[in-house]
Formats: C-alpha cells, structure tokens, sequence
C-alpha cells in the first residue's frame, strides 16, 4: 500500500499474542447448557480470529511502562470486545449492510439479525466486566480510570458517535475536515484508547500521556486512510470483505476528497508524524513504530 516497498513485518511475539487472545476468547465463551448457547456460538464466531491491532498496541504501549503483560493482555482483550462489537452492529442491514466479514457470512448472515444485535450487545457487556476483574489491574483506581476511558472512547463522544456522523454523511457532502472528525471519532477513539491504557496501567505521567495520544490520534486516522483506500483498490480475496462499496454509495472518504495517490502520501506523513510523538521513548518504543507503518502498508 505505501511506495515505500514491502510491508514491515511484526514482532515474532504478534502471533503468540494473538494465540492468546484467541484462548481467552474461547475460555470466555464457552457455550452453557441452556438456550443462551446460541448467543455465545455467536459471539465465538464474530470474536476469533482477526489482526489484533488494538491489543497488539495495548501491550506495546504498556511494554514502556514495565507493565506485566498478563495486565495488558486483559485491557487489550477488552478493547478487542468493543471492537469486534462495533464490527457485528456496523454489518447490520440497517447499518452498512455487509455480508462478508474476515472471509466468511458476517454473524447477521451466519445467524439472524437478533442474535448479532445481541451477540454485539453483550461483547460490549463483556468489555467493561474485563476492566472490572483485578486480573486488569490490582489497583481499583487504575481499573476504573480504564473503564471510564474505553466507555467515552466506545460512546456518542466516540465511536457510536462517529458512527452516526458517518451514517447522516451518505446524504450530505462532508470536507476533508468533516471527514477528519468523523474518522478521528469511528475508528481512532478506540485506537487512541488503546495506547493511553498502556500509559493508565503504568500509572504513567502526564507528558507520556500526552505524546501517546498525539502518536494515537495520528495513527488512527493514517490506518483509515489504509482501509479507504483497500476498499477503492483492495483485493477482496484477501482484503476478506466487499470493496468498493464506498465508491457504490457516493459516500466521501479520503480517497475521494484526495485521490489515491494524494490519500497514500497523506497516510505516510501521519505515520511519520505518529513516530515523531514517540521520540521521548527513544528504541523502547520500536515495536509502536513498527506497528504504525505495518498499518498502512498492510494488503487486509
């Protein structure tokens, strides 16, 4: 995706991470012996599987801070439910009406439509009952700061608020500002998210903070970025969901506001932007780096 050649490839440690994911995921949901079963099938199915972007940050971040992994692991498995909800509801007919997600029947298709609207409800539900478990964090304080981040990250002045500015957008014509603040709040809140919680679990100062944040809020709006411009030119085998279906609807994105090439240098400066924050943490911080230009040099 970037003319820079080939994507960077991720730590060795990625795939252990995301094995482990998978693991807690599946210890989670393991399905009861009632009529429930149905509904933890479902969030099974949407759950495993996936890159494992946002934990993989969520621990990257907390690496800086010394922070146990198994803390790390918990916050980033939180984070992962949020974002698998919001996959589940965001594929609905009455959201974008998707019937191919990571390759096979998205869970609306695989299921009916209740049971993904359930099946998202309660992956939101599991969230924050994570954030809650001492495994998260030993400290209540530290807990409740995590949760109270991920739910303004996950809410109106979030994700499901960007949501709603992207679903009143197929009306309207919105600028690259618009556009901006839209993506800043559908997908970068949780993004951000991830690397603060890495600073709120090391109980981190504020500087540090505030250069995670800046380093998130660039990240996260270079990897829509990527995702625009899969959906104009991706490989739907790989990219495992239909593309072109922005360009079908008339809906702005970047791609369209800057054109392709315009879009893909836009996304290298934010990466390299996204870097810069990271300065204050000198060769500690190699694995966010990595992790930013695999994000818009990925082909999925």
């Amino acid at each position: 995706m970037s003319s820079r050649g080939p994507a960077p490839s991720l730590p060795a440690s990625t795939d252990r991470i995301r094995a482990d994911i998978d693991a807690m995921f599946t210890a989670l949901l393991s399905e009861p012996e009632d009529q429930s079963a149905r509904l933890f099938e479902a969030m099974r199915y949407a759950a495993l599987g996936g890159k494992r972007l946002r934990p993989l940050l969520t621990i990257a971040s907390a690496n800086l801070f010394g922070v146990p992994e198994s803390y790390s692991l918990w916050a980033g498995l939180a984070v992962e439910c949020v974002h698998v909800h919001s996959l589940i509801h965001d594929d609905l007919p009455c959201m974008d009406d998707d019937d191919l997600r990571r390759g096979r029947p998205t869970v609306h298709c695989a299921f009916d439509e209740a049971t993904a609207v359930l099946a998202g409800d309660a992956l939101l539900a599991l969230a924050f009952e994570i954030l809650a478990d001492p495994a998260t964090h030993p400290s209540a304080e530290v807990r409740a700061h995590l949760t109270v981040e991920l739910a303004r990250a996950s809410g109106a002045s979030g994700m499901a608020g960007g949501q709603m500015i992207d679903l009143v957008a197929e009306g309207i014509e919105l600028d690259l500002d618009g556009i901006t603040r839209l993506q800043r709040l559908k997908t970068g809140a949780l993004i951000n998210w991830c690397v603060d919680a890495g600073a709120i679990l090391g109980e981190a100062p504020s500087d540090h903070r505030l250069s995670l944040r800046g380093y998130g809020q660039c990240l996260g709006l270079a990897f829509q970025i990527a995702d625009d411009l899969l959906d104009h030119r991706g490989d739907e085998a790989v990219v495992g969901k239909r593309v072109g279906k922005d360009e079908a609807r008339g809906k702005a994105t970047f791609v369209t506001l800057l054109g392709e090439e315009r879009a893909r240098q836009q996304a290298d400066l934010l990466v390299e932007q996204a870097i810069a924050h990271l300065h204050a943490f000198d060769r500690r911080a190699a694995q966010l780096e990595t992790i930013a230009r695999y994000a818009v040099t990925r082909d999925r």
